[in-house]
């Protein structure tokens, strides 16, 4: 009994120290023409233990509209195509049982945005630099892309405020290249979270699931049994 109670002292001891223990995570984004770079790095305890994930190409496919991601570690077979000339039929009882699940539907989806925006302002944004160089070859263009990218930016910061807890004052800036055509972008940010606060809100989310799942397409009246392939 006495080693049992050591035992179980220590458990808890190390998950009250999971608890509070925070994770910070570095993410770089590099973009220069067609070539992209993701590097995405997680630490605990000062990067005592870390753990590194290295992306380096994502594109999109010229040929296709999908992204091509390839990593050093994993590489996902293509899924199959759908078969050609299928063909879903709705009858009206379908429809008035659908538009009688919105209500719950959105009242569900509301919940689910609350749990995710109670952890998201847990998360602080210790840093957050955004640096691009721009250009089409054309002086009055270039300056008129140059402020559009300013204001998809401020968009974006103004996201991650609202959001996020911004602790650092983001740095951004856009050059612009009156000469060529080209187009350079670099994301360095750092995110940092209290573990226990994702235990918390991925808790939540199974509870959510499990007690409250959204309305199934069968449960909406769009069954299987009501579609026909031709």
């Amino acid at each position: 009994m006495f080693w049992l109670g050591i035992v179980l002292l220590v458990l808890i001891g190390l998950f009250v120290i999971i608890i509070f223990t925070k994770l910070t995570i570095l993410v770089n984004y590099h973009h220069q023409n067609d070539d992209d770079h993701l590097k995405v790095e997680f630490r605990i305890w000062l990067g005592l233990i870390k753990y590194k994930l290295d992306v380096p190409l994502v594109k999109v496919d010229e040929d296709s509209p999908s992204v091509v991601v390839k990593t050093n570690t994993y590489a996902g077979d293509s899924p199959d195509g759908a078969s050609d000339g299928n063909v879903e039929e709705y009858t009206k009882k379908d429809i008035k049982s659908y538009l009688k699940n919105r209500q719950l539907l959105r009242q569900q989806i509301f919940k689910l945005n609350v749990i995710m925006k109670k952890f998201l302002r847990k998360v602080s944004v210790k840093k957050f630099e955004w640096q691009s160089l721009i250009g089409v070859g054309d002086a009055a263009h270039t300056g008129v892309i140059s402020g559009a990218l300013w204001s998809v930016k401020g968009g974006i910061i103004g996201l991650v405020s609202h959001y996020l807890n911004l602790k650092a004052a983001p740095q951004l800036s856009i050059t612009p290249h009156f000469q060529a055509s080209v187009f350079h972008t670099r994301i360095s940010c750092i995110f940092q979270f209290r573990i226990g606060h994702a235990i918390l809100a991925g808790l939540k989310l199974i509870k959510f699931w499990k007690g409250g799942k959204l309305p199934s397409k069968d449960k909406t009246g769009f069954s299987n049994e009501k579609n026909k392939s031709v």
